[in-house]
């Protein structure tokens, strides 16, 4: 299969790289570096980006900026960076790549286990998420010519605990390269509409 992986270059991208790669030709795309580049969170950048890739046969996001903090001095700016990235960036790329994919092809997309398991100052996280999520479940049963679209719900990485752990007190981290199989089952399995949760 030939597969587009935005977020390549991050820890969850290169675990999935690594899982992937070996059965399929993966096109790896990052904002800033990869052989392809765009922003998700500019449609006009993800239609060129598909213009020049062109017909594939699944598509993977595992990228989205959010912020952190505690609820009392968050402001509509800051819950705009998981709006505008994670939450539209992820659908601006679904809206764009189904008419790219060739029949029975699939998207994956990527929430977190704090959609279900709140932490605190993660109220913009838990809220995204979870409408990623909600997009998923909707966008499902719309999808033509067997389309099949995924979402993947990791929780805290053990490669990330240094930067994250202390948000997740209690939690029960998982590697990258275990959050990886739930990627591959998304692509190459058979389910659709599916949250796959690794924790």
């Amino acid at each position: 299969m030939k597969i587009v992986l935005i977020g390549a270059s991050g820890t969850i991208g290169k675990a999935v790289a690594a899982q992937l790669s070996p059965r399929h030709e993966l096109v790896e795309v990052g904002s800033r570096s990869g052989a392809q580049q765009a922003d998700m969170g500019d449609i006009a950048q993800v239609r060129t980006l598909f213009e020049r890739i062109g017909k594939v046969d699944a598509v993977i996001v595992a990228a989205g900026k959010l912020h952190f903090g505690p609820l009392a001095d968050f402001t509509p700016e800051q819950f705009q960076i998981g709006l505008g990235s994670k939450l539209m960036g992820q659908v601006n790329v679904a809206l764009v790549a189904q008419h790219y994919l060739t029949d029975s092809g699939s998207i994956t997309l990527t929430s977190g286990i704090v959609a279900e398991q709140p932490i605190r100052f993660g109220a913009a996280a838990s809220m995204t998420n979870a409408a990623v999520e909600g997009f998923v479940r909707g966008a499902a049963i719309e999808l033509p010519r067997g389309l099949r679209i995924n979402v993947i719900s990791p929780t805290v990485l053990e490669e990330s605990l240094d930067a994250y752990g202390s948000f997740f007190p209690g939690f029960e981290p998982a590697s990258a390269s275990r959050v990886a199989l739930a990627y591959s089952r998304s692509v190459e399995g058979a389910q659709t509409g599916q949250v796959y949760r690794v924790w």
